[in-house]
């Protein structure tokens, strides 16, 4: 094993990983250093953590993009941090309940209901910040995205009740999940990391077989998440093979006979 191989093999990193051990290269420190020099970074961080992580820079210089990139016509930015991720963080982690007032597309305002949140998910195809919570009077679980909440306040419920409501989520979340076995084309394993990382926003199970040399990648997502994992596969290529997972292979199936037909390769293919 070369020390190319060495840095990006997943047993090594998965091993770091479990131990607690955090590698950083000097290329992300300095980007870390270029990105508290932005003006979002004060939002984002505490006082106290930002003057941390400034302090641990100090020796590193921030990555200058100014000769490399040109900004031409963009599109509206969209921040990728917002204001209510750590109060909402907090009381999700202390378990409150909260008075919440949000509205909906067509503009009505729902004033003062009281809720759990359960937690922040960010959708990477909407690029936007969800709630996930339950609304007590309605017994309903709802998902609300942060820039349609007006406010939120923390309010008194008892810890049993939350603890009771957290338990049905997590139960009802499961039974939506599905389970997706791909398996990774051995001649591709020198592109672990950046298959890997194509998937790094699913939750995963890696196996590797050191007989075959082959890697298996076990995917576990909700329903309405398959969609954005088909445009992973799809952007993977012929890197990837769908083992397991009905919904997927008949997707991807599809995909491929309709490429075929549109190209007029399909014929040759049932002559072949």
């Amino acid at each position: 094993m070369n020390l190319f191989e060495k840095i990006f093999n997943y047993q090594i990193i998965s091993r770091l990983d479990g131990s607690g051990t955090f590698m950083v290269t000097a290329h992300e420190r300095a980007w870390l250093a270029a990105m508290l020099q932005h003006p979002a970074a004060s939002g984002a961080f505490t006082p106290k953590t930002l003057i941390k992580l400034r302090s641990l820079l100090e020796q590193d210089e921030p990555l200058d993009t100014s000769s490399h990139l040109i900004e031409k016509a963009r599109s509206r930015e969209k921040q990728v941090y917002h204001p209510l991720l750590r109060p909402l963080r907090r009381l999700i982690m202390n378990r409150s309940g909260i008075r919440i007032t949000h509205c909906l597309k067509n503009g009505k305002i729902y004033s003062n209901q009281l809720a759990v949140p359960y937690r922040l998910e960010y959708s990477m195809v909407k690029r936007e910040w969800y709630l996930l919570w339950h609304h007590i009077r309605n017994h309903a679980f709802m998902s609300t995205k942060l820039d349609k909440i007006i406010s939120v306040t923390e309010t008194d419920l008892p810890l049993e009740r939350v603890n009771d409501i957290f338990e049905r989520i997590s139960q009802t979340l499961e039974g939506r999940k599905t389970e997706v076995l791909i398996e990774i084309i051995p001649q591709y394993n020198e592109e672990l990391s950046r298959i890997l990382y194509a998937l790094s926003c699913f939750e995963k199970e890696v196996q590797y077989d050191a007989q075959q040399d082959s890697y298996t990648v076990k995917v576990c997502l909700l329903g309405e998440e398959q969609e954005f994992l088909l445009s992973k596969l799809r952007f993977l290529g012929k890197r990837v093979k769908v083992l397991e997972g009905h919904y997927v292979k008949k997707r991807m199936f599809e995909a491929s006979t309709k490429a075929l037909e549109r190209y007029g390769a399909l014929d040759t293919v049932k002559e072949d």
